[in-house]
């Protein structure tokens, strides 16, 4: 048996050695499908939940507080964004250091690094309510235009945002060590339940009172009572995160952390300063309301990805697994099967949101007055695509602990996306603000396949480019041949037109995909999975 150290050969004969390495390797394999699926399962009902609730929350709170304040709402979100980058990639660092103890079953190692992780997260904490603080002086020059809101007001809803954000790290460590054991599904399942209780008191509020203060004040009474509740559970779950006797970290270990974490702190400023200032530079140069009406856009845009993202997002813990037992050409091939994959949804995606994305917003849900270009739209739809090849990506080298190879290229690509968003946004408008986040994006796509290609995998990343420009192909000619049919079935917007639509579209574009790939390794790889869960495909060739 290849790679196990030990002859193989001979009739009907297998070493001990050799069977128990293979039956390891087979136990990991099935072990990493199953709690992929469990992840995956109990992502897709949360987001469904999570998606139709924000969906009844958000018409709710148009119709009753308007676009000002939904603007407010997004603003201050992004604003404790980057009040965030005092986590500093602390927790990302320590939970790859997770992954082997976990598998290993290793634990006293498991409560050093949870101990090291409690006071790392309590400092965090402390940093950016100290932080949040200090700039609430200056909200007056990111809120341009307010309404009939004074600055008290919108001071006091400030400082709830900051509450409920500080007050999330004295739990969101705990979490780690569920994901670490690839039970994602029970941060997903709290977060679920959360999200309902929460959906429902807040509708209740606006619908009685109409009252922004109060209607933050019920999110974050709900969300408080959450988080006592997870950590009363988490330390039942983990007896042994409670008790006092705990070795400190030997110096190497902690140095390997504080090595990874000083090179995730250059991602997390160069990330937040590309991902996260959108709202406020719209805010700042345009007016807070035109920063509601992109919400809508990006709202359903994350949301629906969320569909997607969950795949991926389930099966990093599994990524660590892989990364940490079996061998280069093994991550090799999952990582391409997955990247196949990802590019397909994406793809999907991103055609369904270029075509139907504005009719959903401007005429089944709201009117024309929340609709912003066709350039915005399509600059938003392929940097969603792009976003979702990248997330393969960091998620890979999140696993495999690639953090300090390409530690400046998210500095380049924050202040590149900060220095063309505001230059352009006083140029062009709107769509000036996301040709610099699609600009600096497309930075990673280029540069980063290279690093992982020659970290991870020994290989050049030139088989990377030619399948992305496959892909794109496919993509681009899906979206072009739909033009025509959807000014033939939408000449008006309804909901029979929409539905027809949608349905043309999921059907011309998986089926053209399905024919230019069929053929493929990653897709044979997929349908093997996909044919032992569901018998019937393996009657059928490929």
């Amino acid at each position: 048996m290849p790679g196990c150290g030990v002859s193989c050969t001979g009739r009907n004969a297998e070493p001990v050695l050799c069977r128990n390495v293979r039956m390891n390797m087979e136990s990991g394999y099935m072990g990493r499908i199953q709690q992929a699926e469990k992840n995956i399962i109990f992502g897709y009902l949360s987001n469904f939940v999570t998606l139709l609730m924000n969906f009844i929350q958000r018409t709710v709170f148009i119709w009753v507080l308007g676009r000002t304040l939904l603007g407010v709402n997004s603003i201050y979100t992004d604003v404790l964004s980057v009040l965030s980058l005092a986590e500093l990639g602390i927790g990302t660092a320590l939970n790859y250091s997770l992954y082997k103890p976990v598998a290993n079953g290793d634990i006293e190692k498991i409560k050093s690094y949870m101990r090291f992780y409690k006071r790392a997260y309590t400092a965090i904490a402390v940093v950016i309510a100290a932080a949040g603080i200090a700039i609430s002086p200056f909200l007056k020059y990111i809120l341009k235009n307010p309404g009939d809101y004074s600055m008290r007001e919108l001071t006091i809803y400030y400082f709830i945002f900051l509450f409920n954000t500080v007050s999330t790290y004295f739990v969101a460590y705990k979490y780690s060590l569920t994901n670490a054991e690839q039970k994602n599904y029970i941060q997903t399942n709290v977060t679920t339940i959360t999200k309902i209780a929460t959906v429902l008191v807040q509708i209740a509020v606006l619908l009685t009172t109409g009252n922004f203060l109060f209607y933050l004040l019920a999110q974050l009474f709900v969300e408080l009572a959450q988080k006592i509740f997870v950590s009363v559970y988490l330390n039942r779950r983990y007896p042994y995160l409670r008790e006092k006797d705990v070795q400190k970290l030997s110096n190497e270990e902690t140095r390997a952390v504080t090595t990874k974490t000083k090179a995730l702190v250059l991602h997390k400023i160069g990330d937040v300063a590309r991902l996260q200032t959108d709202a406020i530079i719209i805010s700042s140069f345009v007016n807070v309301d035109t920063s509601g009406v992109v919400a809508n856009y990006t709202y359903i845009i994350t949301y629906v990805g969320n569909f997607v993202n969950v795949i991926f997002s389930s099966v990093v813990s599994g990524f660590g697994n892989l990364v940490a037992t079996e061998s280069r050409e093994k991550q090799y091939q999952v990582f391409k099967v997955y990247r196949f994959f990802a590019c397909w949804l994406f793809g999907f995606g991103a055609v369904g949101f270029w075509h139907l994305l504005t009719p959903l917003i401007g005429g089944l849900w709201l009117d024309e007055s929340w609709v912003v270009s066709g350039v915005v739209v399509t600059l938003l739809v392929i940097d969603f695509y792009l976003k979702g090849g990248r997330s393969v990506l960091e998620n890979f080298k999140i696993a495999a602990g690639v953090f300090e190879q390409d530690r400046y290229l998210p500095l380049i690509q924050g202040g590149l996306n900060l220095a063309l968003s505001i230059v352009l946004v006083q140029r062009i408008g709107l769509a000036g603000v996301y040709v610099g986040t699609l600009v600096s994006g497309i930075l990673a796509n280029l540069i980063r396949p290279v690093i992982i290609y020659r970290v991870c995998f020994d290989r050049k990343a030139w088989g990377y480019f030619a399948d992305s420009l496959r892909y794109m192909a496919v993509i681009l000619a899906v979206a072009a041949v739909n033009i025509p049919i959807r000014r033939l079935v939408m000449r008006e917007t309804n909901l029979l037109t929409f539905g027809a639509m949608a349905v043309i579209i999921s059907v011309i574009y998986n089926s053209v995909f399905f024919l230019a790939f069929c053929k493929t390794e990653e897709f044979a790889y997929l349908w093997d999975v996909a044919a032992r869960k569901l018998p019937f495909l393996s009657k059928h060739k490929r």
